[in-house]
Order: C-alpha cells, then sequence, then structure tokens
C-alpha cells in the first residue's frame, strides 16, 4: 500500500451532483474525496451545497471551517463564482489553496483566466492551456481526467456472456441522437444509458457493469460538431454551432472509465489522446459517422483483437489513470517527497 502524505487537506466540494440530492452523488465525492483519503493522512470536506443559494454565508462558513481545522491544503474543483475572489485571498494569505480546473479547452477565458491567480497552485487537464496559464504567470499543474476502479471480475468477459454488442453511456444531446441514428440507419443497434435517453440515467456501479457488459463502449463528444450534414440538418443544429462555447473536443474521464471496467472503447479522436492510450492498441478512434461504423463492424468480427486491446487498455490504465494516481501526482508536485 502506498504511504500517505502525512497531512491535512480540506476538500471544498458539492456533495451531490449539481448541488441536488434527487440527481445522486457527485464526482467531487465519488471520485476526488473518496481517493484524497486513499493519499493523504486527514481529509476532511466541507460540502458546500447547503450554501450554494446563500453566497454571503457560504463565504463565512468555509472561512470559520478553514480557521478551525488548519489544513496543510485547502483543495477546490470549482463550479461556478461560488467563491469569491475576496474569500480565496483570505484562505490563500493563511493557507496553500489549489483548485483543479479540468474544462480549460472551452472554459479558459470564460473562468479560470479570472479566477485562477486566486489559488496557490492549480492544475489544468488541457495542456493547449498550460502556455495560456504562463501569459497570465501562473504555472499550472498538468494533470489528466481519470477513472475510478469499481469492481474486481474477470475482466474483460468471455464472448457468451456479454449483454450488449455496442452501447453508449452518457447525457443526451442532440448531436449524440445524431450520430446515434446514423449508426441505426448503417443497421447498428446502439443501446444508450443517461439523462435523457429513454433507459435513463444510471448510477456509477451500473454505468461500469454496462461498460463491462459490452462489446462495444462508444465516447461521443459532447462538445460542438464541425461535421457539415450535423450542423445543416436543422435550425437548432446551426445555432448550437455557431454560438456554442464547447468548439474544441477535450479528453474526458470516460476514456479511462471504459477502459477501467474492462471494457473495450471506441471513441471521437481528442488530439493527445495517444499520450494516453495507443492508438490501435489500447483504444480504438473515429472521427466520422462513417468511420464509426466501419470501425464497429470490424471489432465485432474481430473477438480476439478487440479483447487483447481491451485487455491492454486495462491494465495500461490500472496503473497509471486512476484517480488516486493523479491525486498524489498532484500532492507531489506540491509538497514533494514530504
Amino acid at each position: 500500500m502506498t504511504a500517505k502524505f502525512d497531512k491535512k487537506i480540506l476538500a471544498v466540494l458539492m456533495e451531490w451532483e449539481y448541488c441536488d440530492p434527487k440527481l445522486g452523488p457527485s464526482m467531487d465525492r465519488e471520485y476526488f474525496f473518496k481517493n484524497l483519503k486513499k493519499v493523504a493522512a486527514e481529509v476532511e470536506p466541507f460540502w458546500y451545497d447547503a450554501y450554494i443559494k446563500d453566497l454571503p454565508k457560504l463565504q463565512e462558513k468555509l472561512l470559520e471551517k478553514a480557521a478551525s481545522y488548519k489544513p496543510d491544503l485547502i483543495f477546490f474543483v470549482p463550479y461556478l463564482d461560488q467563491f469569491k475572489p475576496e474569500t480565496l485571498e483570505l484562505l490563500k494569505k493563511s493557507w496553500p489553496t489549489f483548485a483543479w480546473f479540468g474544462d480549460d479547452t472551452w472554459r479558459f477565458e470564460l473562468y479560470p483566466a479570472l479566477i485562477a491567480k486566486h489559488y496557490t497552485h492549480v492544475a489544468t487537464t488541457d495542456p493547449f492551456s498550460v502556455a495560456k496559464y504562463k501569459a497570465i504567470g501562473i504555472e499550472p499543474i498538468l494533470s489528466q481526467w481519470a477513472g475510478q476502479p469499481v469492481a474486481t471480475a474477470e475482466r474483460p468477459l468471455p464472448p457468451e456472456k456479454y449483454e450488449y454488442e455496442v452501447s453508449f453511456v452518457g447525457g443526451y444531446n442532440r448531436y449524440r441522437a445524431w450520430y446515434i441514428e446514423k449508426l441505426r440507419e448503417a443497421g447498428i443497434d446502439v443501446k444508450c444509458f443517461g439523462a435523457g435517453w429513454p433507459a435513463g440515467k444510471v448510477s456509477f456501479e451500473e454505468m461500469d457493469r454496462i461498460f463491462y457488459a459490452s462489446k462495444i463502449n462508444l465516447n461521443l463528444s459532447n462538445s460542438v460538431s464541425h461535421d457539415i450534414r450535423y450542423i445543416f440538418s436543422s435550425f437548432r443544429s446551426a445555432l448550437t454551432y455557431f454560438r456554442g462555447a464547447k468548439r474544441a473536443e477535450q479528453i474526458k474521464a470516460r476514456n479511462f472509465e471504459i477502459p477501467l471496467s474492462g471494457g473495450f472503447q471506441l471513441t471521437n479522436y481528442v488530439a493527445g489522446i495517444e499520450k494516453y492510450l495507443r492508438i490501435g492498441e489500447e483504444v480504438a478512434v473515429f472521427s466520422s459517422p462513417e468511420e464509426c461504423v466501419q470501425q464497429v463492424k470490424y471489432y465485432l468480427a474481430n473477438e480476439e483483437e478487440r479483447a487483447r486491446i481491451a485487455r491492454a487498455s486495462y491494465e495500461r490504465s490500472i496503473r497509471e489513470h486512476t484517480y488516486e494516481a493523479r491525486l498524489k501526482n498532484i500532492l507531489l508536485s506540491i509538497w514533494g517527497g514530504k
């Protein structure tokens, strides 16, 4: 077992997804909080959900909590403008602070560029934003999204035990629906799960089971599509394209969640993914519906190769791409071997 840092961390996180208990546990709680506890001697949560509609009280309560706990680091995963610059500066004067920025490909100018200077340390998941941080006088820690191992059963499954040939887990949007329809027109039946699809949202545990039980797991972008056929498929699609903020692809947690479940991943290509998973050996990629159809048919017909890629991606991801590994490396960057 890896030795823990002998430090105290105050983890400032949302407990429930979008601060709504009806939506279930947040990624902050399931991934960041649980893994911080694995790498640090003491971790105390400050769940800010209860104060999200009373921001003055939120500032007051956070300052009180920090003063009483006296942490070695205050760990933030910023969501919106819930923490005022004045509050962050007061905290920064007494305790080192850290912020994880995970959407810099489309949100850097809108949020991190304005708030990052109020933290002692920041991390970005976007290698192309490192220069932007340096331009405003900040040396960021380059990290990446990750996944969380859930089950320990045999991975991947023997062919006769799969429940789905092709599945997709992720929230519904017009672009994803268009893409799925293109696959279905080509004779590929895709089982869809997530908010907005008929099957509905699934738990973290059920998501893991679906990845595990699918021969092919699609990973579809939720950024603005540059496919001209989609852009001009409707007025709303064109409007989204010209006005949408998410104009660049990014590596996301899903890229690692699928292999950590022992699943085979077929994903839209994102610049830089080859640094984390070898294309053709640990992941398969596509850049159009036609390429996606071609790859689905190929890997359904080549079971041994598909299983070999799934196994290799699992072994790579369990070594390198867990939240525990990411957080340990971030803390090493901040504290060294202390």
